[in-house]
């Protein structure tokens, strides 16, 4: 962060990333293409979840492949944006953005878990990092089969990576990362303290032995889900 701030000038600005970001990723692209194509409810089906893993749950590869290249362009979209004005207008932006995707106001603030959101922040953000975390989310889902490990350990991994590069060698990495901010490690270990929250079900579920796994069909919804 710049040193000293304004904050009477900084404040508005501030504020203004948080919604334009906090806007897009509310956009619910999991209920929105399901109800294109005329299915259920996506919040009526498998975990009552809008992202792509319970689209993915109805069977439709198509429809999860959108729901995740939508949830995705949103985050990147927010950066995207954002970076014209500086480092700090961006990490707020892609905070907002993120924060949409699991409150979303269209959806009674009961939205995602946020992982294809931060792989689309992260693509634009500082791609090489977005390929650490999909090859840890990857590696991680074909070991294991769960994909609330996977995306546990992929934003548990991603802040350290960012670390270990900024005091590593940029040549034994074989790319130069651009002028470091920390704000990046900030803005990673606030979504993966986030994550985790909102993974907290499924860390109950996956001590208790009874945690669904991908490709295999999940439990029906709470009640409070089919009554929306």
């Amino acid at each position: 962060m710049p040193d000293p701030i304004s904050w009477s000038f900084a404040l508005p600005w501030y504020m203004a990333a948080l919604a334009g970001g906090y806007i897009l990723g509310s956009i619910p692209f999991g209920v929105i293409l399901t109800r294109i194509v005329g299915t259920p409810d996506i919040r009526t089906a498998g975990s009552g979840n809008i992202g792509a893993t319970n689209v993915l749950r109805t069977g439709n590869r198509w429809l999860a492949a959108g729901t995740l290249l939508g949830d995705m362009l949103k985050g990147s979209l927010a950066v995207f944006i954002a970076q014209r004005w500086g480092p700090d207008i961006t990490v707020i932006a892609a905070m907002g953005a993120f924060l949409g995707h699991l409150f979303p106001v269209w959806l009674n603030f009961k939205g995602g878990k946020g992982i294809s959101t931060v792989i689309g922040i992260l693509l634009v953000l500082y791609w090489p990092v977005c390929v650490f975390f999909c090859v840890v989310w990857l590696l991680a889902a074909i070991v294991t089969r769960y994909s609330s490990v996977a995306s546990l350990s992929a934003v548990a991994l991603t802040p350290l990576f960012l670390v270990a590069v900024d005091y590593g060698s940029y040549e034994a990495l074989l790319w130069r990362m651009a002028e470091f901010r920390w704000q990046y490690v900030e803005l990673m270990t606030f979504i993966a303290v986030m994550v985790f929250i909102r993974h907290g079900p499924n860390i109950v579920r996956l001590y208790q032995g009874v945690e669904t796994k991908i490709g295999q069909k999940d439990n029906p919804p709470p009640p409070e889900h089919k009554k929306q």
